[in-house]
């Protein structure tokens, strides 16, 4: 936390983006209404001009850039922060008249055509040029404002995967420099399959036509770490001009193709994320079940899951730059929030360690393609349910401002994710839709499955990154073991020897290790390994596997070390496991093929354990692991979520816990409070431990232990 600009760190903002720009009305006497309301309702922050780069710059080299002065003054005189954005990511049509070399190409020598946003080559050296100069005319204006705390540079990067001849090119140097000579590139992707052999660099082929998994995995990292140079380029250019206590940022769409988010995150000061989801029903527990996860999430889970994602990022706190106001999506999907959920979803993201709430966005356009992605106000301009929501809810958070400084999230169990994987994962997918072909969001389906388990069992999660522990630092497993005495290792599947020996010495130096499926099958060129699987792990495992198989069906599955709850299942996959140690079996295959092949085992490993899950568990079955192998077993606090309830905790500034208790359903909850406790949100009263707390419906209590 302390690394955190004290713009970021100083207090939990709220608020929205604002575009004055696209007010359908007289915009000199809506600024001063919408401002009114906006500190009315408690606004700490907007967000301003990102999307409009043909309004600071209507002609090649002629800019007007006087336009934001009265939003930022407004702003300024009642107390509303201010992040400016640049436009960088829409092109202006003078731009892509002029020079339509910039376009993008999906497929190679197939231009992206214009009329939506982010079509360009973002490497082309014109696109280039005129986008510094953008940048600088319009930060240059801003800098020194008074209003300005920080920067948001493009916006989601990282939506079209780039096939330009520049492109192209570039790779190819890359993988030349990276390998040294075709010979070697030869044996280290294993290119004499089907004659793929090159003899010159100008053999390689386009990647449109590729069928090569070694060959995608490298185009994949290539194209993602385009986009990291691409944000740190503009990222330096921002802070040639601003303060340097003025943070810069760019906003994560974390479902876009292109994006390595470490590696994205890693020159600019802080994380921002735009997390959606599914409002109403979608938010009750339990859970909604097999309901496909995308840019917009269904499930009360992930909402965690989007916190805890976001704050993985740079192991750190970090903004909410876009989520719902209003029903979001498209003309066709109107699913605007219940009373309340509001309150729930951004207790539940300050809790996992959000320094800023921001909502897409102040008024609802009248015009273009998000007419009817609605806003904090309506389209008739009018205040209503939503603002009075909103402004209650920015109430409550300024009345709680003092106790959410430095609020850092806790949890004992880690997960840890791997980009590689997921792209490895994508381009051989290993479960399958229901028409029987590959799923390229395989990785995210078992990896979700995991974390879910971890919610169902009450066990906040810690998402750490694979180069986060062994890269360019490593980290000391006896350290990581001391701090996430579990690791949930699920479709861990290209990996490093490096970094599967490391786990088994987190393991050996006392952590829990948890396999899931995949992990340890391919080498770090997406190569399967020659070794038993799970690769360099089976000895400490206790199991080996040389067989598996996609279920076409769900398994039902018991418990013989383990108490699973009746209809619990095994669901996508099973690895046929065979115990080759001393591996004891907590869970079988009630099936009469799979039932000779466990699907859970545990088995001692130095100092600790390792528990193996051969399959990707059904919420029952993996809440049933997870309570088994989570500690905090007798935890008072664990033990009062269930049902529709969760709680979680952080620890502030004062190195005092802060609870937030949710309840995700229209029935009154009741809980009994384990220990003595303030309320935050009430007017600051007294609890005793024993006393009765009452949850109404879709509500939310925030709590501070005595």
């Amino acid at each position: 936390m302390s690394d955190l600009p004290t713009t970021v760190n100083d207090r939990v903002r709220f608020g929205a983006a604002y575009y004055v720009e696209y007010h359908p009305t007289d915009a000199d006497r809506d600024l001063e209404r919408d401002l009114d309301l906006m500190a009315e309702a408690s606004f700490s922050v907007i967000r301003v001009g990102e999307s409009t780069w043909s309004t600071w710059e209507p002609e090649d080299g002629v800019f007007e850039l006087d336009w934001l002065q009265p939003v930022l003054d407004g702003a300024h005189s009642r107390g509303i922060d201010v992040i400016l954005g640049t436009p960088t990511y829409a092109v202006p049509p003078w731009l892509a008249r002029k020079y339509p070399e910039i376009a993008g190409e999906r497929r190679t020598g197939v231009r992206n055509a214009w009329g939506a946003r982010q079509e360009m080559d973002l490497t082309h050296p014109a696109y280039r040029f005129y986008c510094e100069r953008v940048i600088r005319a319009v930060v240059g204006r801003y800098a020194d404002h008074p209003a300005v705390i920080g920067f948001q540079v493009d916006n989601e990067p990282g939506l079209h995967l780039l096939h330009n001849e520049g492109v192209f090119q570039s790779f190819v140097d890359h993988l030349r420099h990276t390998y040294g000579d075709v010979e070697t590139l030869n044996r280290e992707w294993g290119l004499v399959y089907w004659s793929h052999r090159l003899s010159t660099w100008a053999d390689l082929w386009r990647p449109d036509g590729n069928a090569q998994p070694q060959y995608d995995l490298a185009w994949r990292r290539f194209q993602a770490r385009l986009v990291s140079e691409f944000i740190e380029w503009q990222a330096s250019i921002v802070r040639e001009i601003a303060a340097p206590e003025k943070f810069v940022t760019t906003c994560i769409a974390y479902a876009r193709p292109g994006i390595d988010d470490p590696d994205l995150t890693g020159p600019l000061d802080v994380t921002a994320g735009n997390p959606y989801y599914t409002m109403q029903d979608g938010l009750a527990l339990p859970s909604p079940e097999n309901v496909p996860q995308s840019w917009t999430t269904t499930g009360t889970w992930t909402i965690f899951h989007s916190a805890d994602r976001m704050y993985s990022s740079k192991q750190a706190p970090f903004l909410v730059t876009e989520t719902n106001a209003g029903a979001i999506g498209g003309s066709a999907t109107n699913v605007p929030a219940f009373d309340g959920q509001w309150r729930q979803v951004a207790w539940a993201m300050i809790a996992r360690g959000a320094r800023m709430i921001e909502y897409w966005h102040w008024h609802t356009l009248h015009y273009g393609t998000e007419t009817y992605w609605i806003g904090i106000l309506p389209h008739d301009q009018q205040p209503g349910r939503v603002y009075e929501q909103l402004a209650a809810l920015g109430a409550e958070i300024k009345t709680a401002e003092d106790h959410l400084e430095g609020l850092v999230p806790e949890a004992a169990v880690g997960l840890l994710w791997s980009n590689a994987s997921k792209w490895g994962l994508a381009g051989q997918p290993a479960l399958a839709r229901p028409d029987g072909t590959g799923d390229p969001d395989s990785y995210e389906r078992i990896a979700h499955a995991f974390y879910r388990g971890a919610f169902e069992a009450g066990a906040p999660v810690r998402i750490i990154h694979d180069q986060q522990l062994v890269g360019e630092v490593t980290r000391d497993p006896a350290e990581v073991a001391s701090e996430l005495p579990v690791l949930l290792v699920p479709a861990l599947y290209i990996a490093s020897d490096e970094l599967l020996n490391w786990l088994r010495a987190y393991a050996e130096a006392g952590g829990h290790l948890v396999l899931g499926p995949r992990t340890g099958y391919a080498d770090t060129e997406a190569r399967a390994r020659l070794e038993a699987k799970p690769g360099r792990l089976a000895e400490a495992a206790g199991v080996n596997y040389q067989e598996f198989s996609n279920l076409s069906a769900p398994v039902p599955v018991g418990g013989s070390g383990i108490d699973v709850p009746a209809g619990a299942t095994a669901t996508a996959w099973a690895d046929y496991l065979r115990v080759s140690g001393s591996a004891e079996v907590l869970v079988e295959y009630d099936h009469p093929a799979l039932g000779a092949y466990p699907a859970v085992t545990t088995a001692s490993a130095g100092a600790g354990r390792v528990t193996t899950v051969g399959t990707v568990p059904d919420p029952a079955l993996a809440a049933a692991v997870l309570r088994r192998v989570a500690p905090g077993e007798g935890d008072a606090w664990r033990a009062l979520a269930g049902g529709s309830v969760t709680v979680t905790s952080a620890i502030n500034g004062e190195g005092r816990r802060l609870r937030v208790l949710h309840n995700w359903s229209w029935e009154q909850a009741t809980v009994t409070l384990p220990a003595a406790v303030t309320d935050v949100l009430g007017d600051g009263a007294s609890l005793a431990a024993g006393e009765r707390l009452e949850l109404g419906a879709w509500d939310v209590r925030v709590v501070l232990e005595d």
